[in-house]
């Protein structure tokens, strides 16, 4: 069953930018790469950090603190020192708001 959450208005997260959110418990940051929003969990696999402190260049998600590359719009991790993904989680846009599905992957 989905558990759609409010995380952003639209406008918060624009093209080419990365954004940290809470939902619930959950800590996400939400990736809007060339107008479409993905969110991922807001920790690096290679060392818990936030990755909401990190880049975007195109689809990937550049983690500052130590060069991990994740690719925004799954979780998969793309390059080292990150080797596990990141979970990811289904998002809809509906009238200019964000909202995340925190039960689905």
């Amino acid at each position: 069953m989905a558990d759609w959450t409010r995380v952003a208005s639209l406008d918060q997260v624009e093209p080419g930018t990365l954004k940290g959110v809470r939902a619930g418990q959950e800590l996400l940051v939400l990736a809007n790469v060339d107008g479409d929003v993905y969110a991922l969990e807001d920790q690096c696999s290679h060392q818990d950090l936030p990755l909401s402190d990190g880049e975007l260049e195109g689809e990937d998600l550049i983690c500052i603190h130590h060069g991990a590359r994740f690719d925004a719009c799954s979780g998969r991790a793309k390059g080292l020192p990150a080797i596990r993904p990141v979970r990811a989680f289904p998002v809809e846009v509906r009238d200019g708001e964000v909202f995340v599905d925190l039960e689905g992957t």
